[in-house]
């Protein structure tokens, strides 16, 4: 099996963290996440990754349950993508991967600050970046950081790993007869409201002719078999 990317970046959500809990973080998650990410660099692939936060703290609705200003909120929010970074890190080390975790907000004692040039010849040393704390703004989402990563880095292609084996009419977990989307493009995505990214991240993606899977990661190889160009999950593209 080869790779049919050189440089990759994989989006994982907050939720993702969870496994089996209802907040925090299962670290039997974490250390499932690094054995798949030990396959992939076997290939020589150049691996990238940005979390999300959702697991500790979700910036949107808080400020509205806490009636706290949405800034406060988001920053929040960026600084448990930290915490959930610093995570995957350790599980990453414990299977003797080199890693680097890079933070949009300063904070040198934890985190490397976010350089582009330092994150790419990292990148071409073959560690596996973590990237955290979103773009550093409030108002924009994990997966927007996630598209604008890809593109500052040249990714070939941008991974999101789910619970779910890709994107649906309707939400499978609510809707038996939600229907699997095998591809789509990136006006469809936005035309059908579909809401696996926000529409900013997806025209990101789209204006820079980025492709994106959206795959269920829990699956054992899941991740190998997309990076080798294997049909997994949802093309968008």
């Amino acid at each position: 099996m080869k790779a049919k990317y050189k440089r990759i970046l994989v989006k994982i959500s907050g939720e993702a963290f969870l496994g089996e809990f209802s907040h925090g973080i299962d670290t039997a998650i974490c250390a499932h996440l690094a054995r798949q990410i030990k396959e992939i660099t076997k290939f020589g692939t150049e691996i990238a990754l940005v979390v999300g936060g959702g697991n500790i703290f979700r910036g949107v609705p808080k400020s509205k349950e806490f009636k706290m200003e949405r800034t406060v909120a988001d920053y929040m929010g960026m600084i448990a993508t930290v915490i959930n970074g610093l995570a995957l890190q350790n599980a990453l080390e414990n299977e003797s991967i080199d890693s680097r975790v890079m933070t949009a907000i300063s904070m040198d004692k934890v985190a490397e600050p976010y350089i582009r040039r330092r994150a790419m010849r990292h990148l071409e040393k073959k560690r596996v970046v973590v990237f955290v704390a979103g773009t550093g703004n409030p108002y924009f989402t994990t997966d927007t950081a996630a598209a604008l990563r890809s593109v500052e880095i040249g990714a070939d292609a941008l991974f999101k790993a789910t619970k779910v084996d890709g994107v649906y009419s309707s939400d499978p977990l609510e809707d038996k007869k939600a229907k699997l989307f095998k591809k789509l493009t990136y006006i469809d995505v936005i035309n059908k409201e579909l809401k696996i990214m926000d529409s900013t991240a997806i025209t990101l993606c789209m204006e820079n002719k980025l492709p994106i899977t959206v795959f269920n990661f829990t699956k054992e190889d899941n991740l190998k078999k997309a990076v080798s160009g294997q049909k997994v999950g949802t093309l968008i593209g």
